[in-house]
């Protein structure tokens, strides 16, 4: 008798194993006819170069496809080259490849700006096969968005989604050319929204585990409603490919790009002018906050908006617009959706007190961006750097060194620098102002790692320092 009762258990709990599979199997989503109903309408794009350097993303790897990788990828399990076709000759120009989507009927294509970057021609290829060369219509390097426009009627459309309606843990489908293979398919969930990166002040990318890898740049990142929520345009790796963090463009952040590319060819945006930082707990207390939040003022500059107003340094932004600041990265977003001439209030925190201050936004000024690329060229290290602001050196007692106004990506994003550290030593050598720290750049060998000092909120440290070249 125990041994049938025991065999009837076990009998039991696999049947009660088996239904709990299925029923977690029935639970997971089908994509089958989004991928149906959405593939037609995103494209495939490769340019054409008369350069024979290979374009490169943001980390310095290939954007797309290979040709010349991928024969070899072939040879080594064939022994042949594929196609029945010779290697390309030297001269001959260097095809980009990534991914994209038609966005109207009459032809409107949104890709990322660093797909087609410097491209002399560019082709777009349908699901079907049919074949265009597009125009570009704009492009907006600081959300690495292009707009290309195809002479065609009627074209397979995408529906766009609202991004600000995405939460972390929900499902999400990728459609794109990894690695040259096209109307590849991938899923994963959103592991968070507004993220901000060191190398992009305006947007709050949406972080995923989507599989995402060269090719797939520009393709769209779709819900379960099978509406577009977001533009894949970047990844976290070490090795050049897809390491599980992946980051996409909010689709409302990319319609906003899109209508003014439409109506101006360009996008303005509006500037107030300070460097900011994190509120960290510590510097919480030190100021009488009660908690950790809002944009600390580390600079403002000369004759911007904020100085107009009357911000200073030592302020903190809490509130901008009427919406709450909770990360310092949060602030560039909201002025840079603004329209230059607006006049809006920032609440403030003061000597331990809440105050309201009207600030009136400008267009910023032109030598800005050649500011930052002539700062980048000269040091190598990929990102903005000046002098300590008094209030900052005063607070942490620091003598000599710069600050990194911004990290423009490269080096200084790959080797954890952050907006607000303050550099005092760099392979072995104190840094006393800019001009002494411009001429111990130069002298940093490349492809090896040296000291660099750092202090990060007050905190000194150093870290392994290395410019690959």
């Amino acid at each position: 008798m125990n041994r049938l009762l025991k065999q009837a258990s076990m009998i039991v709990a696999s049947t009660f194993m088996v239904a709990s599979m299925f029923s977690h199997a029935a639970s997971l989503p089908d994509f089958t006819y989004l991928v149906e109903k959405s593939s037609p309408a995103v494209v495939n794009i490769s340019t054409e170069q008369a350069s024979t350097q290979q374009p490169a993303n943001r980390e310095g790897q290939p954007l797309g496809p290979n040709r010349d990788e991928l024969n070899e990828f072939f040879k080594h399990f064939f022994g042949q080259q594929p196609f029945g076709q010779q290697a390309p000759p030297q001269q001959r120009p260097r095809n980009s490849l990534g991914s994209g989507f038609i966005i109207s009927q009459d032809g409107y294509v949104l890709t990322n700006n660093h797909v087609i970057d410097g491209a002399d021609v560019i082709h777009v290829r349908l699901n079907d096969r049919r074949e265009y060369v597009a125009k570009l219509v704009g492009t907006d390097a600081r959300t690495d968005l292009a707009l290309l426009k195809l002479e065609a009627e009627n074209l397979p459309t995408v529906k766009m989604g609202d991004s600000d309606e995405l939460k972390p843990g929900q499902w999400v489908l990728a459609i794109g050319s990894p690695f040259g293979f096209d109307y590849t398919v991938t899923a994963g969930i959103v592991s968070a929204t507004g993220r901000n990166l060191p190398s992009d002040n305006y947007v709050p990318f949406i972080q995923t585990d989507v599989a995402i890898n060269p090719g797939n740049s520009g393709g769209p990142l779709f819900n379960l409603d099978g509406e577009v929520i977001g533009i894949n345009s970047q990844i976290y790796t070490r090795s050049g490919g897809f390491m599980g963090v992946s980051f996409a463009i909010p689709s409302n952040v990319a319609m906003s790009v899109v209508e003014q590319l439409k109506s101006d060819g360009k996008v303005s945006r509006a500037w107030l002018g300070v460097l900011i930082q994190d509120v960290n707990n510590e510097l919480a207390e030190s100021f009488g906050l009660d908690r950790s939040s809002g944009a600390l003022i580390s600079r403002v500059l000369p004759d911007s908006p904020a100085e107009k107003a009357g911000l200073r340094s030592g302020d903190i932004i809490l509130e901008f617009n009427k919406q709450n600041i909770i990360r310092s990265g949060e602030l560039p977003y909201v002025v840079g959706q603004m329209k230059a001439g607006t006049k809006v209030d920032a609440v403030i925190y003061r000597n331990g007190s809440k105050q309201t201050i009207s600030v009136q936004l400008e267009t910023p000024p032109n030598d800005m961006k050649t500011r930052a690329q002539t700062q980048q060229e000269q040091n190598r290290l990929g990102m903005i750097v000046g002098d300590v602001p008094a209030e900052i050196a005063k607070q942490f007692d620091i003598k000599g060194g710069v600050i990194v106004e911004q990290v423009l990506g490269g080096t200084a994003a790959r080797n954890g620098l952050q907006q607000g550290d303050v550099i005092t030593m760099l392979n072995g050598v104190v840094v006393e102002n800019m001009e002494s720290f411009t001429a111990i750049a130069k002298a940093v060998p490349g492809n090896r790692s040296v000291p660099m000092r750092v202090i990060r909120d007050g905190y000194p440290m150093f870290i392994p320092f290395k410019i690959t070249e």
